[in-house]
This record gives structure tokens, sequence and C-alpha cells, in this order.
């Protein structure tokens, strides 16, 4: 049932859990099991609803100014690409090992429970600065939209404190916490709170809100594209490495990655799944195909309605692209719109995350807390609050740019983790029924593996640094408490002392 690789100095650190275990622990019917209600539509809806957040809305105008120019369109290619050589896998994964915890359940069937560890903490930071970043731009826009109706909200209370902005007068004030965004994270937290399919239910209402917000935008703004927006359609490089040219195409793939981590929370609602080996492959794939062909056309227009110089420093660049048609009066709904399809992102990171403590405590490398369920809701509610305390204080305190590349980074470590596990599953488990089959095995998980690592080596070394900070944290965690209290360990070992007993 379990089982180790065989190499001293890895016995430890690589010891794995079987596929038919977790399978075992995944069907287990108790107080503490989640409920299935979810279909291969909610799934697509789940996958969607994550992806059409803050990179559609707000990453797009940045990579655009800063990195990719009217270009921006390969780079969401470029990322699209490498996440769908990754969706593949994860769709094989899925219908294999059907249970929550996506890459971390993945790593520990095939990498063993330390590699399981590491991918989990990297998840636990995707998760956590992904809904931080939504958060933020969330009330970025709120500002705006209030300050059209000449409502101005405070800066000091709408900002962290390492920003400023500057007043009417001239003076330069600095923030001191951003209440708004930390006020969506626990209203989604709560909502959360009260069940998964309630919360599905909303989500699905905001994503056909989202939708029709990206096709009106489109529809509405082909006609009023001026060709000379895309001239040059690849600016030339200014001579700085990232900063236009095709160096700044990769780089603007990387930061507006994160966006595509939809089909990881699609993973990670695996065990309150109906049919998990068919509806799994279903809405990670659906979702990914939804969102590719949305983002593509959406930042063809963008960038065709305004020069992309003119989103540097914007928080709304959905708002500077309109105001260039006779639709002018239609940025304040948007606005809106956006408003609204904010909540659902912040509302599935949450779930996501909290789906992936669970697991990780259900193993016993997180205390059990994170998998205790509400009698009633049936949800993992101490989990909720937990993190809601958690997340909202990364939204009233970091800066949006922070928060958003450390998103990315870990969205790409994990997906690159999953390639990998396909590559070993291949050769240690080949004959397990897999629903779903990666085709052209060793080549699409390979391509996966190295569009994922090139987009990682764009990214900036501040970047890595925080990344390697939270990491040495998380194995500190691991070595303190995960490690003394894994349920697998204890299992081996009582599996040892019952034999030395005979």
């Amino acid at each position: 049932m379990y089982f180790i690789i065989l190499h001293p100095n890895l016995r430890r650190a690589m010891l794995k859990k079987s596929i038919e275990q977790i399978t075992i622990e995944a069907n287990e019917t108790n107080a503490n099991s989640l409920k299935r209600t979810l279909g291969p539509m909610h799934l697509i809806l789940i996958g969607v609803g994550l992806t059409l957040g803050a990179g559609l809305f707000s990453i797009t105008g940045l990579a655009a100014a800063e990195y990719s120019g009217p270009a921006v369109t390969i780079s969401f290619l470029i990322a699209a690409l490498g996440c769908g050589f990754a969706a593949l896998c994860y769709a094989e994964f899925a219908s294999m090992i059907p249970v929550s915890g996506s890459a971390y359940t993945y790593s520990y069937a095939t990498m063993g429970e330390l590699f399981a560890w590491i991918v989990g903490w990297d998840l636990v930071l995707e998760y956590s600065v992904g809904c931080a970043t939504v958060a933020i731009s969330w009330s970025q826009y709120l500002t705006r939209f209030l300050s059209s109706m000449h409502i101005y909200l405070p800066p000091q209370l709408t900002l962290s404190p390492f920003e400023s902005a500057t007043l009417a007068d001239g003076s330069v004030v600095s923030g001191w916490v951003n209440i708004p965004g930390a006020l969506i994270v626990v209203l989604m937290s709560l909502i959360l709170i009260r069940g998964t399919k309630g919360s599905a239910m909303v989500n699905a209402f905001i994503v056909f809100l989202k939708v029709g917000v990206v096709l009106v935008f489109i529809a509405l703004g082909w006609n009023y594209i001026d060709p000379a927006n895309y001239q040059p359609y690849i600016p030339e490089n200014t001579g700085e490495f990232g900063h236009y040219g095709w160096s700044g195409i990769l780089r603007g793939a990387g930061l507006v990655f994160f966006v595509f981590i939809g089909f990881d929370a699609v993973a990670a609602s695996a065990q309150e799944t109906k049919k998990p080996s068919r509806d799994l492959p279903i809405g990670i794939l659906g979702s990914l195909i939804v969102c590719t062909i949305l983002f593509g056309l959406f930042g063809h227009v963008m960038t065709g309605l305004a020069n992309y110089k003119e989103f540097a420093g914007s928080g709304a660049p959905v708002a500077i692209a309109i105001e260039k048609t006779p639709y002018a009066w239609l940025s304040q709904a948007i606005i809106l719109a956006i408003l609204i399809g904010y909540t659902s992102v912040i509302l599935i990171d949450l779930m996501a995350q909290s789906r992936m403590f669970y697991s990780i405590s259900k193993d016993g490398l997180l205390p059990k807390v994170f998998s205790e369920v509400h009698p009633k809701f049936r949800t993992p509610w101490k989990s909720n609050v937990l993190l809601c305390a958690f997340i909202s204080l990364f939204a009233a305190f970091l800066p949006i740019h922070v928060v958003g590349e450390m998103t990315s980074i870990g969205t790409l470590l994990a997906f690159l983790m999953v390639c990998v596990g396909i590559l070993i599953l291949r050769k240690t488990n080949p004959d397990t029924p897999r629903p779903f089959r990666v085709p052209w095995v060793p080549l699409i998980p390979i391509l996966g593996i190295l569009t994922c690592l090139g987009m990682m080596v764009f990214m900036r070394w501040e970047t890595w640094l925080r990344l390697f900070v939270w990491l040495a944290i998380g194995l500190l965690i691991y070595y303190v408490y995960g490690k003394k209290n894994s349920v697998l360990r204890k299992k081996l070992k009582k599996g040892k002392s019952e034999e030395e007993s005979l």
C-alpha cells in the first residue's frame, strides 16, 4: 500500500503514498468528508471564474505598457501554450487521483512527502497572494468607480503603507491600510463557509456577467480599432532585458501566467465533484480553451483601441480603452461589472486555498484545525476563518506588484512539478487505469517543463528571492511539525512495530 524509494540517502525524504491508498481515503465518508455537489459545468465555471479576473482587467495593461506592447496577445498565447501542456498533465492526474489537493496530492504519489510538502507550500503562496492581488485590484476599481460619483475615499485607507497618492492640491500622502481590499476578503469568506454549492451558484451568476462584459467589449470595440496602435507590433527592445522586444514578450508571459491558475482550482475541487474521473478533465481543459480564446481577442481589441503606453501606471486599462469609442458612457457600467466579477475570483481563490489546507492537514503535515468540517455546512470553516485573517492582512498591507509576481512564479513551479510527475508515474505505475491519458508522452510533459521553466527564468531576481525565502519558511515548518506528525510516517512506524512484536 505504501512504498518508498530505496536509495538510503533519499529514503525518508521520498516516502510516498500509493494511488490506491489515496483513492480509498478520498472515498471515505465521515463527519469530516466534503459534500459532492459539483458537475462538469460547475467545474468549467470555476475555472473560467478564477481565470477571468485581475489578469484580463488589470495585469493586461501593465504587461502591455511595461514589457510586451501590442504583442501582449503573443504573451498570452505563450502563457496559454505552457498552460495547455500542464493542463493535459493535470487532466491525467485528476482522472487517476480524483481527490482534493491538486498538485500537492499528485506529488505525494510520484515524488514523495518532502516534494509534496514543497509543492503544497508553494500552492499556499500561490492562492494566498493571488487572492490578495485581486482584492487589491478590486479596491482600486472601487475607488475609481466611487470617485466618478463624487465619493472620495481617503487614500490613506485604500492604499498599503508602501504606496502613496497625489491629491488634487499637489500634496503627496502615504497609505496606511487598504480597508476595502481586506473587507472583500472577509465577505467572500463568509459566503464560502455557508457551503460549496451555494458558492458555486453565486460564482455561476458572476461568471456569466464577466463573460458578457468581455464579449460586449470585444463586439463594441472591434469596429473602432486604430491600426496605428499596432505599429510597431513588437516594440524594439530599449537595451534593458525584458523591456520590449522578445525578452519583453516572454517577461510579459510570465507576468500574466498567474491568471491561468483556474484549472488548478478545478483540480483542487475533486472531492466535491460528483463524477471526478469524467468531469475533472472536462472542467480543466474546457476552462482553459474558453479563457485562451477570450484573452486573445480581448488583448487584441484593447491594444488596438489605445496606444499601449497609455496603460502605464493605470489599474483600469479597460476604462481607458473604452473611452476611445463612442461608448465612453459604458465605462462606469463596465467597471461595476468588473467589481462584481472580481468577487468570484476571490471566492474561488479562497475555496481552493482552504481545500489545499484540508488535504495537507488530513495527511498530518498541518494541524487538524485545517481539516475540521462544519457539522451543518460540511465545509472546512475553521480553515476559512484562519485564511480569511491571513489573506486580508496581505490585501491590507502589501502593494499589488509584489503579490502579483509572487503568484506567477508560484503557479509556474506547481505546473512544472505536475509535468515532472506524469513522467515519473508513466514509469512507476504504467498499468494504473487512466480515464484520460496525456498524448505523446514524454514530449508533452517535457514541453510543459521547458515552457514553465523558460517563463520563470525571465522573471525578476527579487521575485526569485521572495520565493526562496517562502520555501525556506515552509521547510522549517515541515521539519519542526509536519515530519513529526505525518500520518503516513506514523502508519509506517506502526507497521514496523507490529512486525517486530511478531
